[in-house]
């Protein structure tokens, strides 16, 4: 019998502004969080809370890790890629 996977996982790509603020990711505390965060939303990428605004572009998503301390901004394009906008921690 063929072994169950479980749901394939959301593709992440992140946007210009979030690379930027992941080459100044320093220590490896910062580095954990955002990879759990990323996990999670790979996942399931509907975790996130719509942000109400323009119906002209992608429906953006907020992620938050209480536990971690970290946000995402993000959006999922029609062929479920999270495009991650911003890391931020808070």
């Amino acid at each position: 019998m063929a072994p169950q996977h479980g749901p394939r996982r959301a593709r992440i790509a992140f946007s210009d502004s979030a690379a930027k603020q992941l080459e100044n990711l320093t220590s490896e505390a910062e580095i954990h969080a955002l990879d759990r965060a990323l996990v999670v939303v790979s996942v399931d990428p509907e975790v996130g809370v719509p942000i109400p605004g323009d119906t002209a572009g992608p429906q953006l998503r907020e992620y938050a890790d209480e536990v971690e301390r970290v946000r995402l901004l993000y959006w999922v394009t029609a062929l479920r890629t999270v495009v991650v906008v911003a890391y931020l921690e808070v």
